[in-house]
This record gives C-alpha cells, structure tokens and sequence, in this order.
C-alpha cells in the first residue's frame, strides 16, 4: 500500500551536516518533497517534509529518523485553527494555495482541512481575527 504523509522534522545542529534527506530515498525507497527548511549549521533544524511510498518503508524511516535524534510530527499538529477566534469570514479560501479551506455552501462555514495544509503562512497573515496559528 502507497501513502503520502506530510510531517515536521525537527533536529539538533549535530545533525545538521549529515545527509539525512537522501538516505529517505536511497536506503527506503521513498519519495520526498521539501515544503519548507530552515536549516542553519550548529543550530537546531526544522523541515517538513511530504514523505510518499509504501506502508513498510515509510515506518522503516520513521524508525531510522528517531534513531538518529530527530524529532517528528504530523504537519497537522502544527497548523491549528482557534475555533472561538475564527469568524468563518472567508479571507483565508482566496489566499490559500493548496485548498485547505473550503466554504459550506449551505451553512456559509469554513472547514479547514489540514492534510491539505503545506504550513506556507499565508493563511495567518490573512486571517483578520487571527484564527489560524503555526507552532514550529
């Protein structure tokens, strides 16, 4: 079975000169694609990641990137909405590059939905009651 997840990585500036990235492809077969990196020698790294192969694979690196000291999550548990914040106005639909919002016709409401979220920022700075948070 082939999945596509999006995760954060995050590591300690020990392993910032270390190949890491390329070691997802050669030694388990996996597909990346870097949505955002800030990465500085000697200091703490932060990546997220889309991570796309098979099932065995994928838990295969994820064993490996803990092993290493890196430390991981999910994308969707950095990019939350404030749901007493959020006024469902709609700024964020038209700024949103990938479509993570979507507006409920019926109910003029506004879903956010995070596994399409590439954590970009935009969203944040167009949101006028600042609904949308990103924690890395």
């Amino acid at each position: 079975m082939t999945v596509s997840k999006r995760i954060v990585l995050r590591f300690p500036g020990r392993l910032v000169e270390r190949p890491i990235v390329s070691r997802l492809v050669k030694d388990y077969n996996l597909d990346f694609n870097i949505l955002k990196a800030s990465v500085t020698p000697d200091e703490e790294g932060l990546m997220v990641l889309e991570l796309s192969g098979k099932q065995g694979d994928y838990d295969k690196d994820i064993r490996y990137l803990t092993k290493t000291g890196m430390k991981i999550q999910s994308l969707s548990q950095d990019v939350i909405r404030n749901e007493e914040r959020c006024t469902h106005c709609g700024a964020c639909i038209t700024i949103c590059p990938t479509g993570a919002f979507e507006l409920e016709p019926l109910i003029r409401w506004v879903s956010f939905r995070d596994e399409k979220c590439l954590a970009c920022g935009f969203c944040i700075k167009a949101c006028p009651p600042r609904a949308m948070e990103l924690h890395f």
